[in-house]
């Protein structure tokens, strides 16, 4: 029986959700052809949380879904305790499934006196009893020698590039533009994919909200009509729409954004709204997207097969580069 159609033993695997993401751990559950267990959770009246799973986990493989999105704090006690009661159950293995790891981004200790806060996190998840995470674009490649088990940082990019096929943009006149050298390789992967010229954009952060674009991508793009962004995330919107402005400066028409992570939070909506050259807005399910927060231009690819598929080959115990070897994500 092919590996993809093998299906997992319910009795030796239990799938958990915090209260992040449900719909994309349901996702992850439905396609690997097991329920997804019940979990339990309240507040005591000094405001402690209450988390009880739902199922036995003794001598089993646990996987546990849990998005580090708003309230990130809470979501992240969560997925602690969530660990540690697998792990004080007796569980064979505990698998952390992380969509999006927030923390990925203070990966650097740039001011005084500041936390590295992805390698305390990560320190957090093993003492929690965390065997293995899986995650999805971490913001930083450094960041994932912060964990001290194995961890495998998966990609969107062949869910982004089967439906941007379907487009068939003419590489003559369509580029993909990095918004900053840090993403350049990513985004050059995501291009050559799908035929098409790359350039990279240099950008210097003011503030969270704030940045300012080199203007070393005008001449890059010059000539071309149409632009896609190709970014990790996009959380307040004022990287991509100062971008945008540039792209449009040096003779863009069209603009299209593609994103792992979509969070879209303060006035990022009205920032992109605001662009109607902006034709699409290309994310993920990593961060469960509310309908106050979403424009009519959005689209949301599901990351479930990617979670499912990583799943079920480390239950089958086969390697996970193999998985995406075709999508060349690590040369």
């Amino acid at each position: 029986m092919d590996i993809f159609t093998e299906p997992l033993d319910p009795e030796d695997v239990r799938l958990f959700s915090g209260r992040s993401n449900p719909e994309l751990a349901q996702g992850i559950a439905d396609l690997l052809g097991i329920p997804l267990a019940e979990t339990h959770f309240a507040r005591f009246s000094n405001d402690n949380l209450y988390v009880q799973l739902g199922a036995s986990v003794r001598s089993r493989k646990v996987y546990i879904v849990q998005s580090l999105v708003p309230p990130v704090s809470d979501h992240l006690v969560e997925l602690l305790m969530m660990l540690d009661i697998a792990k004080g159950a007796a569980a064979r293995e505990v698998h952390a499934v992380i969509p999006y790891f927030s923390y990925a981004r203070s990966d650097k200790k740039d001011a005084p006196r500041i936390s590295i806060t992805a390698r305390l996190v990560a320190d957090l998840l093993a003492t929690a009893g965390a065997t293995h995470v899986m995650t999805m674009r971490l913001h930083s490649a450094q960041a994932h020698g912060f964990f001290s088990m194995p961890a495998d940082p998966l990609t969107a990019r062949g869910l982004f590039v089967d439906y941007f096929q379907q487009h068939q943009f003419d590489p003559a006149d369509t580029v993909v533009v990095a918004p900053d050298v840090g993403s350049a390789k990513s985004a050059g992967r995501f291009a050559e994919s799908l035929g098409l010229p790359v350039a990279a954009a240099y950008k210097t952060r003011l503030s969270d909200s704030q940045v300012h674009i080199g203007g070393l991508v005008g001449r890059q793009v010059r000539g071309f009509r149409r632009a896609i962004i190709h970014d990790d995330e996009i959380a307040t919107g004022g990287t991509v729409v100062e971008l945008c402005r540039l792209l449009l400066d040096n003779g863009v028409e069209d603009i299209y954004l593609v994103c792992t992570h979509g969070l879209f939070l303060g006035k990022a909506k009205e920032r992109l709204g605001a662009i109607p050259q902006i034709r699409e807005i290309v994310s993920t399910d990593t961060v469960p997207l509310p309908e106050e927060r979403r424009l009519p231009n959005m689209v949301t690819l599901s990351s479930a097969p990617v979670f499912a598929g990583a799943i079920r080959h480390n239950y089958f115990r086969r390697s996970i580069g193999e998985f995406f070897a075709f999508w060349d994500e690590e040369r």
